[in-house]
């Protein structure tokens, strides 16, 4: 019965797939199917979609988890293994990997691992249960986990033994009655999936805890303004900082979507005297989001990272002043990067919503994408297991971490946060000049000598860009 079966699907596919090739062959291209190829290489497949998502919606997509393309390139640093010059660490010596978040403010914020928990709001991006178990996992592991934009949830608060709250654009955790109960606030200001645009959640998007949360009335929208409501100079920031480190005396610190403008952006954050600044770069995530946003907006992380160390160590309060790095951090080796370039620690989105649903993926698999799992408003949230995603996400930030002391110990570390520039190599010409980091095929002491003639530079050019001497020849000799 089988064998007969097989034969008669294998004869079904064998005769559509003959048909198919024989059209592909014969129709002109304007009635072609494979006009499909081209048209999606020319575009590309995501641009596409989403090109047919707007004619169909009318609508900019939302698109969720941020921009898919990589803009920070830290796969082309590399870490430098010691041997003899320096000694790696004796296997029996244990690596240091906590970290004081705000270490001037009256009561500092220690952390045990440099990896914390992104701020993913509850409704407007994550379901209660995904937002416990986030709060649950960083707890058991001792680092923090962050509120999001949203306003502050008894049940996640409570589960959260460290808890930074956003103190936020649409105005729902900024009454001293909520922030009172933080161990750190975030002025959030932007994010980098989004920048500082506007949101609104649509009343019948939003349910009746989420309503209670937010403090929202009935049939009223949950918006995000641009700006934060009550702040319209610099002045009007600074006395905000001051009030709130006051009322609280925890640590209080800046998030913004990382940009060009960022030492300027820096500069006012300083002198309202933040304790901690968070950039968050281009590859940031987000439940969803207008392509545009994500795509065409902010300075990559890896940039935004060392160029915020470069300007708190100019300024002299880099031990003072904490730096946050997140946005398409994926891996621990991206993770201590970002802390060798000057992060004091990162935070984690994408990656720890990945852990969270783990193996339960396969609750939603193979007719929903595992984020039904997770998101509010989203068809499974109620099948997520609490503890269980709680002990995947754990055990994954349990594991980068030894991963990160893993590479201490052969840099011959004893601290995860006395990884430098130093301890990193490019085979990349131009990100050596822009972010500090020796050149790989050149010996340290030769780099200087190396760099002072620029015209040395060894340039590659995309297969699709005109060589620049054959172009500089055109300009010369136009061809008409």
């Amino acid at each position: 019965m089988f064998k007969f079966l097989s034969n008669f699907a294998r004869s079904i596919v064998n005769e559509a797939v003959d048909k198919a090739i024989e059209r592909i062959a014969r129709d002109q291209y304007t009635e072609n199917l494979f006009e499909l190829v081209p048209v999606t290489q020319k575009v590309g497949l995501v641009n596409l979609m989403e090109i047919v998502m707007r004619s169909s919606q009318g609508q900019p997509p939302t698109r969720p988890l941020g921009s898919h393309i990589r803009f920070s390139p830290w796969d082309k640093l590399l870490f430098n293994p010691v041997h003899l010059y320096f000694f790696p660490t004796p296997e029996n010596v244990s690596i240091t990997t906590a970290v004081t978040i705000g270490p001037r403010a009256r009561k500092p914020l220690t952390i045990s691992i440099p990896i914390m928990i992104a701020g993913m709001s509850f409704g407007g991006a994550l379901s209660k249960n995904a937002k416990i178990a986030l709060a649950k996992a960083a707890s058991k592991i001792g680092t923090a986990t962050n509120s999001g934009e949203a306003g502050l949830m008894g049940e996640e608060r409570d589960a959260a033994a460290l808890f930074i709250g956003q103190y936020n654009r649409g105005g729902w955790l900024n009454t001293k009655e909520k922030y009172a109960r933080l161990d750190a606030i975030e002025i959030q200001l932007g994010q980098g999936a989004q920048g500082s645009s506007p949101q609104r959640t649509s009343t019948k998007n939003i349910g009746p805890e989420y309503r209670e949360v937010f403090g929202i009335p009935e049939g009223g929208d949950a918006l995000i303004h641009s700006r934060l409501p009550g702040i319209d100079t610099k002045e009007q920031f600074m006395t905000l900082v001051r009030k709130l480190k006051d009322e609280t005396e925890v640590p209080v610190g800046l998030k913004i979507a990382a940009t060009h403008h960022l030492e300027h952006e820096l500069q006012i954050a300083i002198e309202a005297g933040v304790d901690f600044i968070t950039v968050d770069g281009a590859e940031g995530g987000t439940h969803a989001a207008a392509p545009s946003l994500e795509d065409d907006l902010g300075l990559p992380t890896l940039f935004a990272v060392s160029r915020a160390s470069k300007f708190l160590a100019k300024k002299g309060i880099d031990q003072d002043v904490s730096l946050i790095a997140t946005g398409g951090l994926v891996t621990p080796g991206e993770y201590l990067k970002a802390i060798a370039l000057g992060a004091n620690a990162v935070y984690i989105g994408t990656a720890a919503i990945m852990a969270l649903v783990g193996d339960q993926m396969a609750k939603a698999a193979p007719f929903e994408p595992p984020t039904d799992l997770v998101v509010y408003n989203a068809k499974m949230t109620e099948r997520l297991d609490i503890d269980r995603g709680a002990t995947n996400v754990f055990n994954f930030l349990n594991a980068a971490v030894r991963e990160m002391e893993l590479i201490c110990y052969s840099l011959g570390k004893t601290s995860v946060a006395d990884v430098s520039r130093l301890d990193l190599c490019t085979l990349d010409p131009f990100l050596s000049r822009a972010i500090g980091v020796d050149l790989g095929f050149v010996s340290h002491e030769e780099q200087q000598e190396y760099f002072k003639d620029f015209s040395r530079l060894p340039v590659v050019y995309p297969p699709d860009m005109v060589d620049p001497a054959v172009y500089s020849s055109q300009l010369e000799n136009p061809i008409h």
